[in-house]
């Protein structure tokens, strides 16, 4: 999955070295406690002197390898197989993990489901248990956000979307199904695969699947603002403006390592 997920390329690759790419096939489950535990070894490949700066649009996978996740609670095997069975075609998802959990921020299929699972097969919500039983995180980070206006922000990802569909995404989409990866499968959850797998199935038109994107794309960014803006606790949250030159923001987050002792 090199378009939607909008992978670095092979020349940005070799500039500066990437690790956790190519790492999971889209069929296969991936959760952000196995991140945190892969991600201790990427950091410790780092050779020494070097600066690791972890990269991404999904708080919750950068909290778990920060703070620790929760130790997960003793749940019937059984009837998760059967809730599990269940979430893969139900509707409303969404609905179901935010009255289970008044805590719930939305997310995927996935983030849905697991929210349903643990309230229903523990009694209690998926965020009392994070909130209750954490496992030691393995480092201590500072936080660099960064942010442009909202009509910049809206341009960009009417753009990027033009740019991923251009580029062939629908094309990749197809690919990955007919080599065998089920529709359902948990890596074409994501925004842009949900889409265009709907689309496949007849429930978007092709006229309608841009616009279907990018409206997604954007409670996507919105939901990230919210979370990063409560979420990051007590860990120090630089904010920088985006729309600057490259060099600009660069030579500041420099200064601003230099200075807290990196």
């Amino acid at each position: 999955l090199d378009i939607g997920t909008a992978k670095p390329s092979v020349e940005q690759q070799a500039v500066v070295p990437h690790m956790g790419i190519d790492i999971v096939d889209p069929g296969d489950r991936y959760s952000a406690g196995r991140f945190a535990a892969e991600a201790v070894g990427w950091l410790a490949a780092v050779p020494g002197g070097n600066q690791p700066v972890v990269v991404g649009g999904t708080g919750f996978y950068i909290r778990a390898l920060a703070d620790g996740l929760f130790r997960e609670p003793p749940m019937d095997s059984a009837r998760r197989d059967r809730l599990r069975q269940w979430a893969r075609t139900a509707a409303g998802l969404g609905r179901w993990a935010k009255r289970l959990d008044t805590r719930y921020s939305g997310g995927g299929r996935q983030r849905a489901a697991r929210t349903i699972e643990v309230a229903l097969l523990t009694g209690r919500p998926l965020s009392w248990w994070q909130s209750r039983a954490k496992l030691e995180g393995v480092m201590r980070p500072w936080y660099v956000q960064l942010t442009v206006p909202r009509a910049v922000l809206h341009a960009r990802i009417q753009q990027r979307v033009a740019d991923m569909l251009a580029a062939g995404l629908v094309a990749e989409v197809e690919a990955v199904l007919a080599g065998g990866v089920p529709a359902d499968a948990r890596g074409l959850d994501g925004v842009g695969y949900r889409e265009v797998i709907q689309c496949l199935q007849g429930q978007l038109s092709a006229g309608e699947l841009a616009e279907a994107i990018v409206r997604s794309t954007r409670r996507y960014a919105k939901r990230q603002e919210t979370w990063f803006r409560h979420q990051l606790g007590e860990a120090p949250v630089v904010t920088l403006d985006a729309t600057e030159r490259p060099d600009v923001l660069a030579e500041r987050l420099f200064h601003l390592w230099k200075g807290r002792g990196g």
